[in-house]
This record gives C-alpha cells, sequence and structure tokens, in this order.
C-alpha cells in the first residue's frame, strides 16, 4: 500500500494541478482561487476569479493562462494582473474545464457540454484551440465531458480524458494545432477520468472520482495500479525535482455549496517509481 501524506487541506475544490517553478499551482474552484503550494505545504494566493478557475498553464514566455469556467474565458495573467485571452463563449456549449497548454503556447480547452451541476441531461461538447495570441477555434468535437489532458514527449498526441464515456481518448497533433486521427486510447470501464497524469514508461495515472480511486493505465486498459481513497480523487500531477511525486487532489463532495461550508478538500503525495513525463 502507498503511503500518502496530506501536503495542504482546508481546500474548497482543488482542480488542475500543475507542477511549475518549483511548486504545485492549482484552482481552488469553489473558493474561486488560484494557489501555489511548496513540499513545505507554504501556500500562496496567485489570482482571484470569480467565475470559477479551473485549467491552467503556461505561454512560452512565462506569462500564466487560467480558464475561467462559468464566463467561458480564457484568462492571462501579467504583471499581477489578470487579462482577456480568449472569450470562448460563442464556442464552448457550456463552462469549461480543465486544460493543456502545448509547447508552442496553443491551449486544448474541454467543457461540460451540459450543465452538469443543475443535472441536465448528458451532451456532448468540444475542445477548443487557442493559440498563443489568442485566436481560438473548435478542433474536436462529439465529446463526452472532455476532462483531464496530457501531450506525451515530442508533442504530436494529445490524449483527453472524456469522463462521461469512461475512456481516455488520442488524437494525432497537425502542424497547425488541429487535432486529427481519434482513436481510443483505453477504456477505463467503471472508471470515471477527471484529471490524469502521464509518466515517463506512457502510463497514466487518472483520478476517478465517482468510484473514489486513483488508478495507473497502460494504452490499452491494463490497471497496473488501483488505489482506493476515502475523498473522492479529483485531479492528480507528477512533480517535485525529479517529477516522482505524485501529487493527489481529493474532496468529499464536487457540489459547489457543500464544497464551500465544508472546507474540507486536500493536496496529498507520495512519491512513485516512474517520473512524469511530457506535458503539462
Amino acid at each position: 500500500m502507498r503511503q500518502f501524506k496530506v501536503l495542504a487541506d482546508n481546500l474548497c475544490f482543488g482542480e488542475g494541478p500543475r507542477w511549475h517553478d518549483g511548486r504545485l499551482y492549482y484552482s481552488d474552484m469553489h473558493a474561486h482561487t488560484v494557489n501555489a503550494v511548496d513540499l513545505g505545504g507554504r501556500v500562496e494566493v496567485i489570482a482571484e476569479v470569480a467565475a470559477w478557475p479551473s485549467g491552467l498553464g503556461w505561454l512560452p514566455d512565462g506569462r500564466m493562462l487560467i480558464v475561467s469556467m462559468t464566463d467561458r474565458k480564457l484568462l492571462r495573467r501579467e504583471e499581477g494582473a489578470l487579462k482577456l485571452h480568449a472569450d470562448l463563449s460563442s464556442l464552448a456549449s457550456c463552462h469549461l474545464n480543465d486544460m493543456v497548454v502545448d509547447a508552442n503556447g496553443r491551449a486544448y480547452v474541454g467543457n461540460f457540454g451540459y450543465d452538469f451541476f443543475q443535472g441536465q441531461p448528458q451532451k456532448s461538447a468540444e475542445v477548443i484551440m487557442v493559440d498563443s495570441g489568442g485566436a481560438a477555434r473548435v478542433v474536436a468535437t462529439d465529446m463526452m465531458f472532455p476532462n483531464g489532458s496530457v501531450i506525451p514527449p515530442g508533442g504530436k498526441t494529445l490524449i483527453v480524458g472524456e469522463s462521461m464515456a469512461h475512456r481516455l481518448t488520442e488524437f494525432d497533433i497537425a502542424a497547425d494545432g488541429a487535432l486529427t486521427k481519434r482513436r481510443v486510447w483505453a477504456e477505463l470501464g467503471e472508471g470515471l477520468p477527471d484529471g490524469i497524469a502521464l509518466d515517463a514508461e506512457g502510463a497514466i495515472w487518472v483520478a476517478s472520482p465517482f468510484t473514489y480511486e486513483l488508478f495507473r493505465v497502460k494504452r490499452g486498459g491494463e490497471i497496473t495500479e488501483r488505489i482506493k481513497r476515502e475523498q473522492m480523487p479529483i485531479a492528480c500531477a507528477l512533480g517535485g525535482a525529479s517529477r516522482r511525486t505524485l501529487f493527489l487532489l481529493t474532496s468529499e463532495t464536487v457540489e459547489p455549496n457543500e464544497c464551500r461550508q465544508k472546507h474540507n478538500a486536500r493536496i496529498e503525495i507520495t512519491e512513485v517509481e516512474s517520473p512524469g513525463a511530457g506535458l503539462p
């Protein structure tokens, strides 16, 4: 059994963890903040985002990108202020969600497709590509709740967790950033992928909230490790000096008001054998 220790607690709802410049950055979605925590557990508030922050990333010049969920905008942080990078409200079906940014500064942003929190019927969604200058277009359709995403080393492919289809889906990335040659990377059975993290052996750690587990899966669907948790695993990331620290963000609930009332979400860490690889 892997041993986890709590790095940070008292969160409302942690999402979008990214290791960057010696710290873990994450969105505390229902506290409306983007934070950073070091390996000593010291937390700093980086930005406040009223419309729920989610996916995070960085442009090649170091400026930070932040998904603003409910107003469907991508924000850019520079000189301590938030500026509009792209308004995606005409392209996204519903609330924006997780994101990965490639080495060229192209952001791939998913969305819910339907209002999950209001119990609306499931509806497919889009993946939107936003280039480094803020120009946006839809690059994939008919996605069932596109969520956590990774780009393997080399930057030629993108793997997206389709939460409500219980699978990881892979695309080739064309020279212009378009997504092509869609195929299934792994079927996950009952597993529902939220945040994901890629390791150097080509396996993917998957946070699966509604089965209360974190698991490691290979291409084709072989599960090499399955870890049950007492709280729902929401997202994960590989970081630390050698990228062997596995960060796991967990929460007792996904309901926004309960998250704000309870403040019992947390970030846990453990060490793994295979380091992180690719992006984010």
